[in-house]
């Protein structure tokens, strides 16, 4: 069954409610909710154009590929060679791109809400950075230079230092501008660490760990890709079911306790899945910045939302490291290969300087 805005009876009166935007209420046997029609046409087209993207960049690289040859490679036809080259080289990469690309755009909305700030990212406030000190005290303290052990590192670092984080800012709540601060300053303690820890290694041991910070999905494959799937299908699985105290958190903690939620356990919750996103990519790939926090505000400001969508960042961050890759591809092809985390960097530079101008004029009234 599905309703309009208008045809939605507000209560009491029974007059039709407007809540703004166009909107559905769908009612099943397994889900009910209000769907904004424009939110889930934004989503259907970045997603539509991330897959574009991901098809394109199958052809690209040292060996090209037409598009009737990758179409024919991914059906299982065309030639052996082909789809060797496409299904098991250049599909594991793809792939990556548009899996850690939602991940991060998923992790990157929860903790914007959290905070209610559009610069509580997981990079920015030094979840990245936690990780970027496991990998290196585990490759240059321990001599432990494995990908098992790489991943491991990375995780647990992203987690020690998310708790860290969250107990300094705790003051029998969690503010979000507290939290921020905090994690900023615990992100610069552990750069400096990480800059120390690289002056004083081996430049065997240094090289490893500098190119695993760049960020680089080139050299994922399908046994390394494999368990991050099946993790990452968890993870997502999670965010969505937490997405409806999500939420109602951004309406705050009076509000939230009102309608049901035990707002220091969804918190928690919401905290522990949106460092695991973000974990999870900096765990296979490295650190690739700025994804998480420019795509839940690109996707709010697309579907004209209120509030940051799960389902909107996670299209927008899927597109956004899809282009990333295919830009690194376009590069390669004219000078060499560099990889998406500089590019992700160097394009979110620019984002943040715009961001940052845009709620200074915001705030002190002198946007146009």
């Amino acid at each position: 069954m599905t309703r309009t805005r208008h045809d939605v009876p507000g209560p009491g009166t029974g007059e039709p409610v407007d809540f703004g935007y166009p909107l559905r209420t769908v009612r099943t046997p397994l889900f009910s909710g209000r769907i904004g029609l424009r939110l889930v046409g934004v989503s259907a087209v970045l997603l539509a154009l991330a897959l574009g993207v991901s098809v394109f960049a199958l052809g690209l690289g040292d060996y090209r590929l037409g598009a009737g040859e990758v179409a024919r490679a991914l059906v299982g036809g065309g030639e052996r060679f082909h789809r060797t080259i496409v299904l098991e080289w250049r599909l594991p990469v793809v792939t990556a791109a548009l899996v850690f690309g939602a991940l991060l755009g998923v992790g990157g909305a929860i903790f914007q809400s959290l905070t209610r700030n559009p610069l509580g990212s997981p990079d920015v406030i030094g979840f990245d950075a936690g990780s970027y000190t496991g990998v290196a005290l585990t490759v240059l303290v321990f001599g432990a230079g494995s990908y098992w052990n790489i991943a491991a590192a990375a995780l647990a670092g992203g987690l020690v230092t998310a708790l860290a984080v969250y107990l300094l800012a705790y003051r029998g709540g969690i503010a979000g501008f507290r939290l921020i601060v905090v994690g900023i300053a615990i992100a610069a303690m552990l750069h400096s660490t990480n800059a120390y820890l690289i002056t004083r290694a081996d430049v065997e041991d240094a090289l490893t760990v500098g190119f695993w910070a760049a960020g680089s999905i080139a050299n994922i494959t399908w046994s390394s890709m494999l368990p991050s799937l099946g993790i990452a299908a968890v993870v997502l699985g999670a965010a969505v079911v937490l997405s409806p105290s999500l939420r109602r958190l951004e309406l705050g903690d009076d509000a939230a306790v009102t309608q049901g939620t035990r707002v220091g356990t969804a918190r928690l919750s919401l905290l522990v899945v949106g460092v695991a996103t973000t974990a999870l990519v900096t765990a296979a790939a490295g650190p690739i910045a700025f994804i998480a926090l420019a795509a839940p505000q690109i996707a709010r400001r697309l579907s004209r939302t209120a509030g940051v969508s799960t389902l909107s960042a996670a299209c927008t961050g899927a597109a956004l490291l899809a282009g990333a890759h295919l830009l690194s591809l376009v590069i390669a092809e004219v000078y060499r290969v560099v990889p998406v985390g500089l590019l992700t960097v160097c394009l979110g530079g620019i984002y943040l300087i715009w961001l940052l101008v845009h709620e200074a004029r915001r705030q002190y009234g002198t946007h146009p």
